[in-house]
């Protein structure tokens, strides 16, 4: 009876291990599942009125809204130019009151864009550096379970090297046993 306890021993300390190896990946799961849910709902970002301001104005000068109206409303300048009596025109051929307002228009837009893209920019190198903790934290946890797949391995191996041992034992037991009972 002494051999079955303790072969009953090993084999409650291995399901030991198998649980405490279960409970870890359980706890990386769920580690990881707290950094999904973070960055799934990011926090809010703060933006100042001129930041909103310049991002409305980029995304409206970047439109095909914004290019057709604005070929609409010169086509319609150059042509109620060209048909309005000659006294009467407030910008005549030349059309240099059309060209002062376009370079003033060009001259507002650059920068106001400019400061969108910077904003987009910062947003974009966060995410990056947001794509690289992720990728960093699950190469760390790859790394984790395989150190701890391989200490379960180990001990797994240990414990069954020490089954076969007592089985050993045992046969030499019963080996022993029989000799005696044939040898009578």
């Amino acid at each position: 009876m002494a051999p079955k306890s303790e072969i009953e021993e090993m084999l409650d300390v291995q399901n030991g291990q198998l649980k405490k190896f279960h409970e870890i990946v359980l706890q990386s799961i769920q580690e990881e599942d707290v950094l999904v849910s973070n960055l799934l709902n990011p926090p809010v970002e703060k933006v100042t009125t001129g930041q909103r301001i310049s991002d409305q104005v980029a995304k409206f000068g970047g439109s095909w809204t914004f290019i057709i109206s604005f070929m609409i409303i010169l086509f319609a300048w150059i042509i109620l130019n060209s048909i309005i009596p000659q006294p009467d025109r407030f910008d005549p051929f030349p059309f240099i009151l059309m060209n002062l307002i376009l370079s003033c228009v060009a001259a507002l837009q650059a920068p106001i864009i400019m400061m969108s893209q910077n904003r987009q920019e910062e947003k974009d190198r966060t995410r990056a550096e947001n794509d690289y903790m992720i990728n960093l934290k699950a190469e760390l946890e790859v790394r984790s379970l395989h150190q701890k797949v391989d200490l379960l391995l180990e001990e797994q191996i240990k414990t069954l090297f020490e089954i076969q041992a007592k089985q050993m034992e045992m046969l030499t037991s019963l080996n022993e046993k029989l000799d005696t009972l044939c040898s009578k």
